[in-house]
């Protein structure tokens, strides 16, 4: 699992709703990708997701990719955190693992 979280501005018009549903298109094609959660924070400034992988390799490969285009953006303060998850006790719970 990856956890992305970044300083974002908020949300925009109708330009940058056709810009995210773009985005989001393209990240459902990421190798290995099984979902992503998307996660905004309009207070604090924040957003970024929540995003499970088949391989660890998938979720770094997913996280450069981010990486460059939120550099590219002038995007600075990224941070990214992997976990592995304990899918027994997630089930349990309701968790959506595949």
């Amino acid at each position: 699992m990856l956890i992305l979280d970044f300083p974002a501005r908020p949300p925009g018009g109708p330009a940058q709703a056709a810009a995210l549903r773009a985005l989001a298109e393209s990240i459902a094609q990421e190798p290995g990708l099984a979902w992503k959660i998307w996660t905004e924070s309009a207070a604090e400034g924040r957003a970024g997701g929540v995003y499970l992988f088949e391989s660890r390799a998938a979720a770094e490969a997913c996280h450069r990719m981010h990486a460059e285009r939120l550099g590219r953006a002038g995007v600075t303060g990224i941070e990214a955190t992997y976990r592995e998850i304990n899918a027994p006790r997630s089930r349990i719970t309701r968790a959506p693992l595949p």
